[in-house]
């Protein structure tokens, strides 16, 4: 086992590999490159195991789900619903279907 510093040339969210939520960081080393990722963050409802274990993977995934994109970085431009107050947004909704991701109902604790 080495030790070594390396440069983030890219960082990657995406819901493209085997249908579930990863990121994948890109290293530099100088002379070489590596990644590093690849873990599971996030098994969507369609998964037997599926849980909201982590609000930070359930919520990247939502907002990527509602948007209908399967990178992080395919949001810029696309087109959503919200329900908003002055002061906030209360949940985003699908542009075309009715679905809708509220963190404050999903997050509550029963």
């Amino acid at each position: 086992m080495e030790t070594k510093n390396a440069v983030i040339k890219s960082a990657d969210l995406d819901a493209t590999e085997h249908g579930l939520l990863s990121g994948w960081l890109n290293l530099d080393y100088g002379d070489s490159g590596q990644g590093f990722g690849g873990w599971a963050l996030y098994l969507p409802k369609s998964f037997k195991h599926h849980s909201i274990m982590s609000h930070a993977g359930h919520w990247i995934w939502r907002v990527m789900e509602i948007a209908g994109v399967t990178r992080w970085e395919d949001l810029p431009g696309k087109t959503i619903r919200v329900r908003a107050t002055f002061s906030s947004v209360e949940a985003i909704g699908h542009i075309c279907k009715d679905d809708w991701f509220c963190p404050a109902d999903d997050f509550k604790k029963d």
